[in-house]
């Protein structure tokens, strides 16, 4: 079951004040550099967009990382891509209780996964 409209409003909410609030571009980057995140089924995905690097007229958008919740078993699981282009468990905090918790381990970032 998708996230109903009461849950994406309060996720939205943490999603700003532990997160966005923290890493969001620098003020004299935001005209180019905008944040942003998807809320699809059961997942949320966090991602910058920028302009592309060569040819700064188009934009794309820079994966960061995606948080699934799983109903079933009130987990949060966290997900971050490979080199491969493909999503992978974050193998030291695969989930989590809460997701605020797995935003925390985000921002930690202890080995580089998420920010580089």
């Amino acid at each position: 079951m998708a996230f109903t409209e009461s849950e994406i409003a309060e996720h939205l909410q943490v999603i700003e004040d532990k997160f966005w609030s923290l890493r969001r571009p620098a003020l004299q980057q935001r005209h180019r550099i905008r944040e942003g995140q998807r809320f699809t089924d059961q997942a949320i995905e966090l991602f910058l967009v920028r302009p592309v690097y060569d040819r700064p007229s188009e934009q794309v958008e820079e994966y960061l990382a995606k948080i699934r919740f799983v109903r079933t078993t009130k987990v949060w699981r966290l997900f971050w891509k490979r080199a491969d282009g493909k999503r992978h468990s974050y193998p030291p905090h695969p989930q989590t209780g809460s997701l605020a918790e797995a935003i925390a381990i985000i921002l930690k970032d202890p080995h580089g996964c998420f920010f580089g």
